[in-house]
Parts: structure tokens; C-alpha cells; sequence
């Protein structure tokens, strides 16, 4: 279907196209198979769109009159979720969306809600091209955010010694979703570069600036998603750290004990030695003096211990 973007928004058949108006149009890709010949897209473009592109860094391809890239969309608040792939053509006042793999719809949801999103007679093709990306990424920042506050959140549980036996797991499977978000983000830098760059001269010039604030505000998610790898690298190191503080303890605890009851070892052995010169084997006082001297010894070493804080 294609949508033309004059006084106001009317829904055209391919043969209706007029570029003198800018025109969105979603495409299968049979659809797009039938509509190749007619708008001159190079049959190579069209065979990307037969399969689903799982790799970020796909490339832009500027070709005389038009700039072809596919595009994998990630949903970062769902990250269990299927990734949606779509094709993408851009030429003067046409822009073109192809649905590649789009699991849920939720692709072209935000196609429409880009297309009605300017007044139509002040429609641009850069304003489309700026809005379409806008709610590819529209809710990344409240999730870069809460993400934020969770691991903040995390931290305190990490010094209160109130995290589960996962939490390296969690830890790891959260980094793998960021590395994730930041190739996202790259791709969309590599998107939007090639059409500030207008090698083809398809855009106009005083309107890139709408491509130029979508580079910014791409680049600061990107940059915020650094930022938080960075604060889980941060975390796991100090959470390494507490771990290591805890069995420091607990080694410093056994060697205060050891030291204290080492006397009973050497009273132990002392006294069996059996010489039968030893008088304590024939006093009938014996035994309890040798508990007594033992309970004395472990006393002792107890109040010298917390006097120079050993526990």
C-alpha cells in the first residue's frame, strides 16, 4: 500500500504515484517484486529482501536515484522477543518499507504512525524519514533509565550481601543485551550518515537537519548504553570484590581460631609422651588440672584476641 502525503492523506495504488508528493508506501515482498520494474530498484536490492538480514552492519547501498539498506529492529524491553527486519528505500520523495520479517506487526504500527505524524501539506521527506526512526527508538530511553536504576538497585544488593547464586548469569545475559543495543544504534548512525552524506542528491539541504538531530539522539542512546556496560563491568568487579572481602573474613576468622586452640594441640602432644617420670599421671588432681590449664590457655588467647580486634 502507498500513502500519498498532499492536503491530505490518501491511500494510492502504484500506478498513482506522483513524485512531485511525498509517498510512504509498506510493501511485502511480493509486493515489492511486483513494484521493482515500475520504480527501476536494481533486482539485486530485491533478492536481499527474500531473506531476513540477522546481522546489524548490513551496509547502505546509494545507487543514482535512490538508497537501499535493510534494518533489524530490536525491541529492548522484550529482549527474549523476535527481532523484525525490514528492507528500506529511499528516493526522491518515496520512501519505501519493506516487510521483511516483521513477527508482530509492531513494525508497521510505527510506519503509520510516522506517515500521520506531520500535517501533510508540511510533509517532507527528511520529516518522514526523521519520524519513522523516531518510534524505532521512542521508548530506549525510558528503558535506558529504568536500566540504570536497576543496576543501581543491584549495587546496594551486592553490598548487602542480598544477591542469588545467578547473579553473574544475569549479570552477563544484561551485557550481551547492551552490546546487542549498541549495534543497533550503529546501524542507525550508519543510516542516517549515508543520508546526511545525500551522495545521490535525493534530499534537500536545508531539511537535513531533521536527519542531523536523529543522528544526535541516536548517538546519545548509543553513548548511554556504553555507559551502562560500562556501570555492569563495574558492578561485577565489585560484587568479585565483596566476594573476595567474604572469604577474607571467613579466612581470618578460621586463622584467629586455629591460633587460639593451637595450645591444645601442643598440650595434646605434651602430656602423650607417657614418660613415667611425668608427675601429673599419678596426681590425683591430674585430669582437672589439665582442663583447667587448657580452659585458662583458650581464655586467654580469647582476650588477647579482642583486645587487638582480631574478630
Amino acid at each position: 500500500m502507498f500513502y500519498q502525503l498532499g492536503e491530505e492523506l490518501k491511500e494510492i495504488e502504484l500506478k498513482d504515484i506522483d513524485l512531485n508528493y511525498v509517498t510512504a508506501g509498506y510493501l511485502s515482498c511480493a509486493e515489492l517484486e511486483e513494484a521493482a520494474p515500475q520504480l527501476g530498484l536494481a533486482e539485486s536490492t530485491v533478492d536481499a529482501c527474500r531473506e531476513a538480514n540477522m546481522r546489524f552492519r548490513s551496509g547502505v547501498e546509494v545507487y543514482d536515484d535512490y538508497t537501499f539498506t535493510e534494518l533489524r529492529i530490536i525491541d529492548p524491553s522484550n529482549p527474549k522477543g523476535m527481532d523484525d527486519c525490514v528492507a528500506l528505500y529511499i528516493k526522491k520523495n518515496l520512501v519505501i518499507v519493506v516487510d521483511v520479517l516483521d513477527y508482530d506487526g509492531s513494525t508497521k504500527e510505527k510506519f503509520m504512525a510516522a506517515v500521520n505524524r506531520y500535517a501533510h501539506p508540511n510533509a517532507t521527506l527528511e520529516k518522514l524519514l526523521y519520524a519513522f526512526f523516531d518510534y524505532l527508538i521512542i521508548d530506549d530511553f525510558k528503558y535506558i533509565e529504568d536500566a540504570g536504576n536497576d543496576i543501581t538497585e543491584l549495587e546496594e544488593e551486592v553490598l548487602r550481601d542480598n544477591v542469588g547464586d545467578d547473579f553473574n548469569l544475569e549479570m552477563l545475559k544484561l551485557k550481551k543485551q547492551l552490546l546487542k543495543m549498541h549495534n543497533y544504534y550503529e546501524q542507525l548512525l550508519d543510516i542516517t550518515d549515508a543520508i546526511e552524506d545525500n551522495e545521490n542528491d535525493i534530499f534537500d539541504t536545508d531539511n537535513l537537519r531533521y536527519i542531523a538531530n536523529m543522528t544526535q539522539k541516536i548517538t546519545r542512546l548509543r553513548e548511554d548504553t556504553d555507559s551502562l556496560s560500562g556501570s555492569v563491568s563495574h558492578l561485577q568487579d565489585a560484587y568479585s570484590s565483596f566476594l573476595d572481602l567474604k572469604l577474607n573474613k571467613i579466612m581470618k576468622l578460621f586463622t584467629v581460631i586455629t591460633s587460639i586452640f593451637f595450645p591444645l594441640t601442643v598440650i595434646v602432644g605434651w602430656y602423650g609422651m607417657n614418660f613415667q617420670s611425668m608427675p601429673e599421671f599419678t596426681w590425683k588432681y591430674g585430669y582437672i588440672y589439665v582442663i583447667a590449664l587448657s580452659v585458662l590457655v583458650v581464655a586467654v588467647l580469647t582476650a588477647v584476641g579482642k583486645k587487638r580486634k582480631w574478630f
